[in-house]
């Protein structure tokens, strides 16, 4: 898989079990595991010794990394994950997208939570936002066979708090640092609604190597903003890849950790070697990728 972006989300003891559950909602979706703890670990990580570290969930070919750690993190509403339902992937037929939407609906809210009802909206004729039962965010939309067509999954940045009003500069900032990268449709707020400013994002997009993303202001107060509970990790093809993203992204020194930053904006990012399995296979990594910061393949 060429992936370079892979969003990490985080999950309390419960990745399997998450895999498990997601498999059961999206067709043809799997889920593996990538990595385990090792048997030796420190003494604060005794309970994961020899469990799943991480799962790979890959939903209609888009690769989602599930990180199974402990309660220190959840995901929230900042980053939420939109399911695009186009009925030209259904052979045009509009009924069908719409019955695959409402069953995946269905099923992503069971023991979760309606942001947003499923219902008709001036964007969309079918349209729901769901916080699923491990507080993951997706946004569901019966997309217009009319549109350019984009892929299944796309993951949205919400800024709120701290950062409102900043998602039309961190989109450049981000396409300034990818190859194949660019913004495409981004529709303004004609007047101030909430905490949005005029002018600021209500809908956007953007492309960064190769993938798309999606981005808003929020035009509600919100109590949350990025957090480690999900973060994007970028796989470099060699140490000069990773410093130059590193040293670009990373503004928050207690952030950084075992390959960990956070940006200007708190978004979290892990800046990792493309054959991170094979370097965790030499003896001693964990016990060294956890003495690190920045992440150094010599010192593997």
């Amino acid at each position: 898989m060429s992936q370079k972006i892979i969003p990490n989300v985080w999950f309390d003891r419960n990745a399997d079990e998450a895999g498990a559950f997601y498999m059961d909602i999206f067709p043809g979706a799997t889920a593996t595991i990538g990595a385990r703890y090792p048997d030796d670990v420190p003494d604060w990580q005794a309970d994961f010794a020899g469990k799943t570290l991480t799962v790979d969930l890959v939903i209609d070919g888009y690769l989602l990394t599930l990180v199974n750690a402990g309660d220190e993190y959840r995901p929230n509403g900042s980053v939420s994950f939109m399911l695009n339902f186009d009925p030209l992937r259904f052979d045009d037929d509009r009924d069908a997208a719409q019955a695959q939407l409402d069953q995946t609906w269905a099923k992503l809210s069971d023991g979760g939570a309606v942001l947003m009802e499923l219902d008709e909206y001036p964007f969309s004729p079918r349209y729901g936002w769901v916080q699923d039962r491990y507080g993951v965010n997706w946004q569901l939309l019966l997309t217009s066979p009319e549109g350019d067509p984009r892929p299944f999954l796309i993951p949205q940045l919400m800024f709120a708090g701290p950062v409102q009003n900043r998602a039309r500069e961190a989109a450049t900032f981000y396409f300034s640092l990818f190859p194949d990268a660019a913004v495409g449709f981004v529709a303004d707020y004609p007047e101030k609604t909430g905490p949005a400013d005029a002018g600021s994002v209500m809908f956007g997009e953007f492309r960064l190597a190769g993938q798309w993303f999606s981005m808003m202001d929020s035009a509600v107060e919100q109590d949350f903003t990025f957090t480690c509970g999900v973060s994007l990790e970028v796989r470099c093809a060699d140490q000069a890849e990773i410093d130059r993203y590193w040293d670009a992204l990373t503004t928050v020194p207690e952030a950084e950790v075992c390959g960990w930053l956070a940006d200007q904006f708190g978004l979290s990012w892990q800046i990792v070697p493309e054959n991170m399995g094979e370097l965790m296979s030499r003896p001693g990594a964990y016990e060294k990728m956890m003495k690190m910061k920045k992440l150094i393949v010599a010192d593997f």
